[in-house]
């Protein structure tokens, strides 16, 4: 699950969520599967824009339901959005991120 070489993305996530984004919540689920974390076919991003002392940052939650995963990350990011995102994967060695409303 989640092979390097066959990636996508939706129209969605090309326009409205940062690069540096897309290539955070990658490297989250590289960075698992690296672990021998088991992983679910679909990966959640919830990101939401933060403010603390007039300093905005982005938090992004990333999680999975089978079996049970949550962790919280705060960045500092240039850019910040309020999105959930979705990361599933096919079974046959393709997946593709994609904005929650697009699925």
């Amino acid at each position: 699950m989640f092979d390097k070489s066959n990636r996508y993305m939706t129209r969605g996530v090309e326009a409205d969520i940062p690069l540096e984004l897309q290539l955070f919540m990658w490297s989250n689920i590289d960075k698992l599967k690296e672990q021998g974390e088991i992983l679910d076919y679909l990966q959640v991003f919830e990101l939401t824009e933060k403010r603390a002392n007039d300093i905005f940052y982005q938090n992004i939650e990333h999680r999975q339901e089978v079996p049970e995963y949550k962790k919280t990350y705060k960045l500092l990011s240039k850019e910040t959005v309020n999105a959930k995102v979705f990361v599933i994967d096919d079974g046959d060695n393709h997946s593709t991120m994609m904005i929650a409303s697009e699925y």
